[in-house]
């Protein structure tokens, strides 16, 4: 299978027969590039929709109160919170959800794409340990 026809990540990568490492690298630098394109998604689409009442009453009353609500957080903890929460391979916390929160608490550009990195990087590290230890692990019961 070409690598340009490959969608499910890591797991799937390996499990096809990609060495670790390809399997790595290419979804690592796949994942890292949505937060950029979803940057400008959210600020040009924000603009967009920002004049419409709907919308803007919507936005008041979520954004803006998760704003206040975790601002502290957002003061101790910066992008380094962003960067752990990114890192952890779990459903709903990967490079679209930490670019939006990141977005919506008003962080800088620069220093979401920095903790996108090193997030994705940590999750990316710790599938492939799990994958190569489970394949690994298998092997042992199935010769």
């Amino acid at each position: 299978m070409p690598i340009s026809e490959l969608r499910g990540g890591i797991p799937f990568a390996m499990a096809n027969g990609f060495p670790w490492y390809v399997a790595f690298f290419y979804c690592i630098v796949i994942n890292i590039l949505v937060a950029p394109v979803f940057w400008i998604f959210l600020v040009t689409f924000h603009k967009l929709f920002f004049k419409m009442k709907w919308y803007r009453k919507l936005f008041d009353k979520f954004i803006v109160r998760a704003r206040k609500k975790l601002h502290k957080s957002v003061e101790k903890w910066g992008w380094l919170g962003i960067a752990l929460f990114v890192g952890i391979p779990l459903p709903m916390t990967g490079a679209w959800t930490g670019t939006l929160g990141a977005w919506a608490l008003g962080l800088d550009r620069k220093k979401t794409m920095l903790a996108v990195v090193v997030g994705v990087s940590v999750a990316g590290a710790i599938v492939t340990a799990i994958m190569t230890l489970g394949i690994q692990g298998l092997g042992l019961f199935t010769k």
